[in-house]
């Protein structure tokens, strides 16, 4: 695996190998690799010629310091990992080649952003946005692979991608999840044994209510379950919880026989095990 620190070699390695024909598929990170961003790694080697995985905390995502102070930072790790599952290049640029001086352009994704994650992190998607849209600028993929846990984040690229025209398909796949269900995340790491030991009642929340939803109960009514659920449980605290419809993530109203457009329906969490915050998802 080749490892690059700098956006002007790797683009003129890149440019090498397109001129090749060889296609690329890309799949973004933060570091702190799991099985689930393998996961990703595989799709990409199954559909492209050469991967591309990048490795950067990004600051302007994070809205909360504590939580860009703790996020780990795992790069000698994670460069093993990638080069044990067959990762061709591993770029890993400092937060001053990726930014020069710090960005003023603002994205706005709309009503995408005043739901769930865009209401309870303001200012998280146009750091997403900024940061991702840099990064597909350099790559300059065919392919680009997400994860199905970050949902609203998926939503959000797609539209950037769309409007903006970006030449590239994005691949989003399945949520990778440990054997009692927690989905994986790099935050899983900062939770202690007792958190670890309970945050896999975030998904059986979630089951819970698409179990209810599926035999018609109200959306209210629902939501109301699961709140008392997770009040139950000692040591989580819940952020919000969102039955939304999947194509727009917009909130979602009634019973599910009233779906009259038949699409699909998203259930989105995020809570609290300490400091530690945790999202995810599911769809009917």
């Amino acid at each position: 695996m080749l490892v690059f620190h700098q956006i002007s070699v790797l683009q003129e390695h890149l440019k090498q190998l397109r001129n090749q024909g060889m296609t690329v598929g890309f799949v973004p990170t933060m570091g702190a690799l799991h099985q689930g961003h393998i996961s990703l790694i595989n799709q990409a080697k199954a559909q492209s010629d050469i991967v591309v995985c990048s490795i950067f905390v990004n600051p302007t995502q994070f809205n909360n310091a504590h939580d860009l102070a703790v996020y780990p930072r795992t790069l000698e790790a994670d460069s093993q990992m990638l080069d044990t599952a067959g990762c061709d290049i591993l770029f890993a640029p400092s937060a001053e080649e990726m930014y020069p001086k710090l960005p003023t352009m603002k994205f706005d994704f709309g009503a995408l952003e005043t739901v769930m994650e865009g209401a309870f992190r303001p200012g998280h998607f146009n750091g997403v946005g900024i940061v991702v849209s840099k990064l597909f600028h350099i790559v300059q993929p065919d392919k680009a692979f997400f994860g199905q846990k970050d949902l609203q984040q998926c939503a959000v690229i797609s539209c950037m991608v769309n409007e903006l025209s970006f030449h590239l398909e994005l691949v989003i796949c399945p949520t990778q999840r440990e054997e009692d269900g927690l989905a994986m995340s790099s935050r899983n790491r900062n939770l202690s044994p007792e958190q670890r030991a309970i945050a896999p009642f975030l998904y059986q929340a979630l089951n819970n209510a698409k179990a209810s939803l599926l035999q018609d109960k109200e959306v209210s009514e629902v939501k109301t379950e699961l709140a008392e659920f997770l009040r139950n449980i000692e040591g989580i605290e819940l952020e919000y919880f969102e039955i939304s419809d999947f194509d727009t993530l917009q909130p979602f109203h009634g019973t599910l026989s009233q779906n009259s457009g038949g699409g699909k329906i998203a259930l989105c969490i995020a809570a609290f095990l300490g400091k530690t915050r945790l999202i995810d998802n599911i769809i009917i």
